[in-house]
Formats: C-alpha cells, sequence, structure tokens
C-alpha cells in the first residue's frame, strides 16, 4: 500500500512511501486488541479506593439490644452493616489492577490497530519537520493544511521532538508520541495516525523485530 507524502504546510512532495503489509497489512486480531487496551487502561488505574468495614468504623461497640425475647432480629452493635452509618460488607479495598501481557500478543494487538487504520484509508506520512518555536497555533495550522483540524490524531515522531511535543500538548484532540512509545489505544483512539516520514521504519522495525 503506497501513501503519498506531504509537507506539514499541506503540500504534495511527489513521494510515495510503501507500508509494510507485515505491519499494517495484516488481517486484524480483535482479541489481541482487546486484551491490550484493557491492560493500558488498567495500569493506568491508581486503585487506592477504599471502604470502611464494620471493625474501622468509629462508634460505640456497645449491644443495642438484648439478644433474644424482643420478638425482633438479634442486633451486635451500631456499626452492624445492617444499620445507618454501619460498616460496608465487601467494599474495595486498595489493589493493583495491573496485568502483563506478553510481548508478542502486544505486537500483533499493534500492528491489528495500525492494519485498521490502513483499511480505513486513516494514514497520513508527513515529511520530517520542525517548529521554530513551540507554538501552539503552528500545530493547528499544520493539522488544517492536512484537513485534519476537528479529527482526534496522533502525531508519531521518530524521536523526541521538543518543539512539535510541546505546541501540541494543549490542544485537546490531538496526542504526540514517538515511534518506540506507540501503543494499541492511542492508535485506536486517534480517528487519524500521522506519521513523520522517518518514524515508519522506526515502528516496522520495532514491531518486526524477535520476541
Amino acid at each position: 500500500m503506497d501513501i503519498s507524502v506531504v509537507k506539514h504546510s499541506g503540500e504534495n512532495t511527489g513521494r510515495k512511501v510503501a507500508l509494510s503489509t507485515e505491519v499494517f497489512g495484516i488481517e486484524p486480531n480483535d482479541h489481541a486488541i482487546y486484551l491490550d487496551v484493557k491492560s493500558i487502561l488498567a495500569n493506568q488505574r491508581q486503585g487506592t479506593h477504599k471502604a470502611k468495614q464494620r471493625n474501622e468504623i468509629s462508634g460505640s461497640s456497645k449491644k443495642l439490644k438484648k439478644q433474644k425475647g424482643t420478638g425482633g432480629a438479634r442486633a451486635g452493635n451500631i456499626k452492624n452493616p445492617q444499620f445507618k452509618g454501619g460498616g460496608r460488607v465487601f467494599g474495595p479495598q486498595p489493589r493493583d489492577y495491573s496485568f502483563k501481557l506478553n510481548k508478542k500478543v502486544k505486537d500483533l494487538a499493534r500492528k491489528s490497530a495500525l492494519s485498521y487504520k490502513a483499511k480505513d484509508n486513516a494514514i497520513a506520512i508527513v515529511e520530517d519537520f520542525n517548529f521554530a518555536e513551540a507554538k501552539t497555533k503552528q500545530y493547528v495550522k499544520m493539522l488544517s493544511a492536512l484537513s485534519l483540524g476537528d479529527k482526534k490524531t496522533l502525531v508519531v515522531l521518530p524521536e523526541v521532538v521538543k518543539n512539535v511535543v510541546l505546541a501540541g500538548r494543549n490542544i485537546q484532540k490531538t496526542k504526540v508520541t514517538t515511534a518506540d512509545q506507540i501503543n494499541t489505544f492511542d492508535v485506536m483512539n486517534a480517528d487519524s495516525v500521522i506519521f513523520v516520514e522517518s518514524s515508519i521504519n522506526k515502528v516496522v522495525t520495532l514491531l518486526n523485530k524477535e520476541s
């Protein structure tokens, strides 16, 4: 699959880049994508939630009424989970939600996500560029020139380019990442993926190396 290379100003360079079928042309595996996205989102969870059980509530431990002879259900103290202000039964406890996923599954998931984008013609390739200053309006101007101003975009750089990263970080619908940090969630979450020309080979090399 060949894609035209354009300048960040929107002009066509006349060159084309052939996308590797091993990365951008495989049969997508939906379950691998599901597992990887689930893993990424789970790893972001803090897991600091905590509810107090009956032994942790501050309050009297006096028995409310005698055990037998009242005609009602037996009751211990006011911290009983059945009473207002009592402890919570089986409430959330601090925990770690993260789980490990095999490298080959993660690679398959990223390849599948990129293949979906290639199928949907949602991949653009931009000639290597940098901004003279880290100005948000320059980044917005670039997106407008590529006709992607109103879409969610993921820009993939070959390495950290400070001015581009700073210019794009204050825009709500865009994310800037590098070839070695690309992940399934970001690719699937974006309407369009913009690769800087020299980042393509890095992504292909990263996903095709022996795990």
